[in-house]
């Protein structure tokens, strides 16, 4: 379990700042809501509280492992679930296949090298164990969807799309998980399930960071700056600057 704090947190680029003064705390288990206008910095926020961008000003720890300082630690305790221009799913591939990418993945690299060790059968128990345990939490039944297993994601719903990408991302275990809009396009009743899956995974300790235009009640609100809108200079500097920041974020 994972308590996630910042204090005058911020991030500068060579175009200004994506976000500054953050700061708050939230304990172990907590469902963090990251509001705010899009333009504001939330996603930056989000990937720099995950150890996938470095930030410029203040602190914040993850857990026992501190920022801007220890980013590969921080990376190898959090999960992200969907973050566009970072861990976008392939439209022509399958459920089934996304999931396989993701296990064999996991088998190679999210483990001790002495986990190798074991015999393959062994592994691969496991792995289809912590697979149907992540679609479970996560709230996606396979047989209902258009094709089963076999649903390309282009076939999803939008809900069907957020549900997969968590659970793609809870099969490493994750201490804490990311989640880029999660009320982006989803109606009011869809909203209201997204939060309900996105709250669930805190039963169980893990600490959830969600990117949204309106926080649900009881979560842990930390705002972001208002959008800068006095000019269509201003939009499309800080459009590049988002632009720059996941180009980085995709390299870590």
């Amino acid at each position: 379990m994972a308590a996630v704090t910042a204090e005058e947190f911020g991030l500068k680029g060579p175009r200004g700042w994506a976000f500054r003064g953050v700061t708050f705390a939230a304990e172990p288990g907590s469902l963090i809501a990251i509001e705010g206008p899009s333009g504001t910095g939330r996603t930056c926020l989000l990937l720099a509280l995950t150890g996938r961008m470095r930030a410029t000003e203040g602190e914040a720890s993850v857990g026992r492992f501190r920022l801007p300082g220890q980013p590969a630690a921080v990376r190898r305790i959090s999960g992200l679930g969907p973050v566009p221009g970072v861990t976008d799913l392939d439209p022509a591939l399958t459920v089934a296949e996304h999931l396989r990418e993701r296990a064999l993945l996991e088998r190679r690299f999210g483990g001790p090298l002495r986990g190798l060790l074991r015999p393959r059968a062994e592994r691969r128990q496991e792995l289809r164990v912590r697979v149907d345990a992540a679609l479970t939490a996560a709230g996606l039944d396979l047989e209902t969807l258009p094709k089963g297993r076999r649903t390309s994601v282009r076939d999803l719903e939008r809900l069907e799309v957020l549900r997969l990408s968590v659970a793609l991302a809870l099969i490493g275990r994750p201490r804490v998980l990311g989640v880029d809009d999660a009320d982006l396009k989803l109606s009011d009743a869809e909203r209201a399930e997204a939060w309900a899956m996105l709250a669930s995974l805190t039963g169980s300790g893990t600490t959830v960071l969600a990117v949204c235009s309106e926080a649900p009640e009881g979560a842990v609100v930390v705002r972001t700056g208002p959008a800068k809108t006095s000019d269509a200079a201003s939009a499309s500097h800080d459009d590049k600057e988002t632009a720059d920041a996941l180009a980085e974020a995709r390299r870590a």
